[in-house]
Order: C-alpha cells, then sequence, then structure tokens
C-alpha cells in the first residue's frame, strides 16, 4: 500500500514536471496571448495552494512591488503606424480582400484607443482588484482588525488607478484599515528609477552584434506582407516590411487588454512559426534591457538597486511593530522584470550567452512581466515571539526560490535575506 502512494505521488511529480518543462512553441499552441511578452494579460496565479508556514510561525507584515494592469498601447504609432500603411496601400489598391479586412481590425482598435493611450483599461482595473483579493485571502493575519497599509504609486495615472481599485478591494474586506495612499515625484527616485549610465551600458561589449544576429535569424515576415499586399513591386519600394510586422504583432498581442478581445483578432495574421520567432526577438530584446546578460556584463538588473534598498529598509522599519501591515508599491514592468532578476528569483536570474538557448534556460519573459506582474514579500513571525523572522517571495503570487538557504521549502530567514542582498547591492560599479 505505501509503495502504491509512493509510485502515485511520483508519478504526479513526474507529470507536473512535464507540465512546467514545455517550451514556448507548446505553451502558445494552447494559450497564444502569452506569446504578447509584456502585453500578456494577468493570468493569475499558477500556485492555488501555498506551502504552509513552518510550525509555529504566521504573516504579520507584506511587502508588494506590481506593475499596472492590462492598459491600451502608448504610442500614438503604436496604432497609427499600421493604419497609414495600410489606409495608404488601401487609396492606390493594393490590398488584397484580407488585407482590407485586416484594415477594418485594425481601425477599430485605433478608434477603441483614441484618447486613452496608455491608460488602463476595464480588464486592468479587474485584475488589481483580483491581485488585492487573493492577498487579503491568503495572508488574512495582514489585515485583521486595525492595521495601517501603506500604499504608493507613480505618477502615471494607469498606476494610479491601478493602485485605488487594490485599496477598494482590500477597504471593501476590512473597513477598519487605516489607508495612506500616494502618487508624487517626491518618491520617483525608487519607485521607477531612470539610471541613464546604467543604460548605456546596455549594448556593451559585442551585445549589438550578436543580437542583430539572432534577430535576423529570427524576422519571419515575408508572408505576412504576401497576404496583406497585392503588389510585390509596391511593399518592397512603398513599405518599411520590418516595422509594419512589428507594429501588427504589437496590435495582436495587446488586443488581449481592451474589450474588443470579445470580437476582434489579428493572431490570425501570423503562422505559429511566425508567432514564435516575433516573441523570440522581444524575449531576447528585454533579456539585454533589463535581464543578467552576461554580454553585457549582467548589471541592467542593479536598474532596481534603489527599489530593493528601500523595500529592506522599509521591511526593517516596520518589522519592529507587532501588527505592521502591509506596504504596496505600484509602478511599471521596467521595475518588476530587473526586481526579479536582480532577486534571481527562480529562473529570472539565469545568464545565458546564446539568446537561442534563453527558452532551454527557462528565461521566459511572460512568465516574469504579464500586466499586473508583482513581486511580494510575505513576512513571518513567530506566534509566540521567540525565533527567527522568516520570509518568502512570491513572483505573480507564485512562491519562488531564492539564492539562499532556506529554513525550509520556500521560507528564508530576514537576516540571511537582506546581508545576502545588501552584499550584493554593494557589489554595483558604475
Amino acid at each position: 500500500m505505501k509503495l502504491t502512494k509512493i509510485t502515485t505521488t511520483l508519478l504526479l511529480l513526474f507529470a507536473c514536471a512535464a507540465t512546467w518543462a514545455q517550451s514556448p512553441r507548446e505553451e502558445f499552441k494552447e494559450n497564444i496571448f502569452k506569446s504578447g511578452s509584456n502585453y500578456y494579460a494577468y493570468p493569475g496565479p499558477k500556485q492555488q495552494k501555498l506551502t504552509p508556514a513552518p510550525k509555529g510561525y504566521e504573516p504579520y507584515y507584506i511587502s508588494h512591488y506590481g506593475r499596472h494592469g492590462s492598459r491600451y498601447l502608448i504610442g500614438k504609432n503604436d496604432y497609427n503606424r499600421a493604419f497609414q500603411v495600410l489606409s495608404r496601400a488601401d487609396s492606390v489598391g493594393k490590398l488584397t480582400t484580407y488585407g482590407q479586412d485586416v484594415l477594418r481590425r485594425v481601425t477599430l482598435l485605433r478608434n477603441e484607443a483614441d484618447q486613452r493611450l496608455g491608460e488602463l483599461t476595464l480588464l486592468g482595473a479587474e485584475q488589481h482588484r483580483g491581485i488585492a483579493h487573493r492577498m487579503y485571502e491568503r495572508f488574512p493575519q495582514v489585515f485583521k482588525g486595525v492595521t495601517d497599509i501603506d500604499a504608493k504609486s507613480t505618477v502615471v495615472i494607469r498606476c494610479i488607478l491601478s493602485m485605488e481599485n487594490a485599496l477598494q478591494e482590500l477597504k471593501s474586506l476590512n473597513p477598519k484599515l487605516r489607508i495612506r495612499h500616494d502618487a508624487s515625484e517626491h518618491d520617483m527616485w525608487y519607485m521607477n528609477h531612470s539610471d541613464k549610465q546604467l543604460r548605456s551600458h546596455q549594448w556593451d561589449g559585442n551585445t549589438r552584434e550578436v543580437y542583430d544576429a539572432f534577430k535576423a535569424r529570427h524576422q519571419n515576415y515575408q508572408r505576412v506582407m504576401q497576404v496583406l499586399f497585392n503588389d510585390t513591386a509596391y511593399v518592397n519600394h512603398e513599405v518599411n516590411a520590418e516595422n509594419l510586422n512589428y507594429h501588427l504583432f504589437k496590435l495582436a498581442s495587446n488586443i488581449q487588454s481592451s474589450e474588443l478581445r470579445h470580437s476582434v483578432t489579428l493572431y490570425d495574421l501570423f503562422t505559429p512559426d511566425e508567432v514564435y520567432d516575433n516573441w523570440m526577438i522581444e524575449n531576447a530584446g528585454w533579456y539585454v534591457g533589463y535581464g543578467p546578460c552576461p554580454l553585457n556584463g549582467a548589471w541592467q538588473p542593479f536598474s532596481q538597486r534603489q527599489l530593493l534598498k528601500q523595500m529592506i529598509d522599509e521591511a526593517d522599519q516596520n518589522l519592529t511593530k507587532a501588527h505592521p501591515g502591509a506596504t504596496l508599491r505600484y509602478g511599471h514592468e521596467v521595475c518588476v522584470m530587473p526586481l526579479a532578476c536582480l532577486l534571481e528569483m527562480d529562473n529570472c536570474g539565469k545568464q545565458v550567452s546564446d539568446f537561442e538557448q534563453l527558452p532551454a534556460e527557462g528565461w521566459l519573459n511572460y512568465n516574469i512581466f504579464p500586466m499586473g506582474c508583482n513581486v511580494q514579500l510575505i513576512f513571518y513571525k513567530p506566534k509566540k515571539g521567540h525565533g527567527d523572522i522568516l520570509v518568502k517571495a512570491l513572483l505573480n503570487e507564485n512562491e519562488t526560490r531564492l539564492p539562499l538557504q532556506a529554513v525550509s521549502g520556500p521560507y528564508y530567514r530576514w537576516t540571511d535575506f537582506r546581508d545576502f542582498y545588501l552584499k550584493k547591492l554593494a557589489t554595483y560599479p558604475f
């Protein structure tokens, strides 16, 4: 009987491992929206049941940084470029019947986003209410009774509205919460740190050469031009095919964030191979710009050194309180992704020189920074008041491994966490 149970458990583990080991190609077949990279609409946690805390411990403080929820595209060209190119071609009879229908759909997207560039969508608001609700349900001890919630947002309206939706949800669950919320340039030095000096090192060494060669291998848009246009000569002389493909794929990726997702798609424009190649280019580009790419020294995650240091300092200040509540921060994916890489959460810290191998190494951008992505540090104290403070880290509400010696499962000593990352931050050279 015991042997049967062990065998069943092993089979379940192997089945889970097989699921976790799915390639992006396989994942895109099941959920093409993942190919949208940072436009992937927040999926909610994969992990429904969290690992129980070590015996005698309970959660009592949360430190969080989250990206705003789903939004419209930000730049005017994000909607205008494809519309203008296709409209001009249509005016001189150069679109196929299919190309005319793509223009129709692009027009719908452009009209929906008129005067709403970069703004939070209805789905984005729902995502943050859901994240806050699950936070409350998973860690009720943190939010019980009269307790303080300190919330900050960057000064961008989609972030402010994300914060307000989350806070409204928490307040509805516990009206006794004392909430302080703010959005000010005063805090942008860590909430959305802009580091021109560090950015100047993104293309150090032969990074540009390696990336450009990789990108050239994955440029795959010739067929797309053929189904859109009826005149090859016109495309060759009048259309920047690479740029048009880029904007059409961006539009296709972001439809999932809007209400038009119920009636419109552009993914039918791309074959599975084209979807994969478009994503591969984006995955590598984000890895160079914000990940631990060894070709440029692996320093780009340190763009969030101020944020991590602030999270450590604020935790130290709050952990002395009997009931500290939560510190919630709302910002952008260009903060969440490098923060996750700086913390080396699961595969986020992987250093890979060959961009073709990023998927095999598990560095998959859509797992790190979908719309609404978030990092949560959950702190635990001994119920009887004696013992180490423990912390576990969640990425998008899923427990993650850190490069530290665990006390048990995903639980680490706060002193070990603080000492390790403060020493790491001290290595920053620029």
